[in-house]
């Protein structure tokens, strides 16, 4: 009994520390954001203001709603076509033997770890030959690319534990093998489909390198990089802004985690191959 109230103890505090770990970041930024100036711990005086957001929103030099945009349309194209082509990808290797099969596997693996740094400077060349430098062009394809590996390696979990019964199954009532894919396998992964979504959209909401080196102004500039390029008149930091803008900025992705992970949990939960 003793021993069974320690592990409680431990376990809350645990769960205590990591919550704050976690939030704690984030609780001060908001508190920054509705701060008249960011250092009033030192000042002692904290004047509760919302002009930081009013000013973010109203400001035409700082653009942030041009940034939210491209980030919205840029996350949104790389996570939906990503997720497409890994769905092919997956069902591929899932249910075809072919030669090098386990080499495709290892190899789009090797791929996910490529460091972005190590090809970025190739990646400019070929997008200023190609005329896309400062286009969405320029960051939609490199996304995908980096991306596919984590798209291929959720689905391909998510096929393997499918029975290949069901694919015969379907043959017999004379369906062919797309037909098979987005009218039986695809809606029995669709947690799956809905996780690897949610991540693309994540990775290319947050990525900097790449729309750092491969954008040049408001019009293709993506969140994190127009936020992290923010001045004032005099060349200070404005801090208000700052973390008014990176709270907003994160509203979006906040509200796609909560809708899919309440998806993905239903899915999970109902059971799709009956046994």
């Amino acid at each position: 009994m003793r021993e069974e109230s320690h592990r409680k103890i431990l376990l809350i505090l645990g769960i205590i520390f990591l919550l704050t770990f976690c939030l704690l970041p984030f609780a001060w930024m908001v508190c920054i954001s509705f701060s008249e100036s960011p250092d009033f711990l030192v000042r002692g005086n904290y004047g509760f203001t919302i002009k930081n957001y009013i000013d973010i929103v109203r400001l035409k030099n700082l653009h942030f709603l041009d940034y939210l945009k491209n980030s919205l349309i840029v996350s949104g194209i790389t996570a939906i076509f990503s997720a497409i082509i890994g769905v092919l990808a997956a069902y591929a290797v899932s249910r075809f033997n072919f030669p090098g099969k386990v080499v495709i596997v290892v190899s789009v693996l090797a791929l996910s770890m490529f460091p972005q740094i190590s090809v970025v400077g190739y990646l400019f060349k070929l997008m200023s030959n190609l005329g896309w430098i400062n286009t969405y062009n320029a960051l939609i394809f490199p996304y995908i690319a980096f991306s596919l590996p984590l798209a291929f390696w959720i689905l391909l979990s998510y096929f393997s534990q499918i029975p290949g019964e069901i694919d015969e199954a379907a043959m017999v009532d004379g369906a062919n093998k797309f037909q098979i894919l987005f009218k039986v396998i695809l809606p029995i992964t669709l947690p799956g489909f809905l996780s690897a979504v949610l991540l693309l959209f994540m990775f290319s909401f947050n990525e900097f390198l790449f729309a750092l080196m491969l954008t040049t102004d408001f019009r293709t500039r993506t969140v994190p990089v127009g936020i992290a390029l923010f001045q004032g008149l005099h060349g200070e930091l404005p801090w208000g802004y700052i973390m008014a803008a990176s709270v907003v900025s994160s509203i979006p992705v906040i509200l796609i985690a909560i809708f899919f992970q309440r998806r993905i949990v239903q899915g999970l939960t109902r059971g799709a191959v009956k046994q």
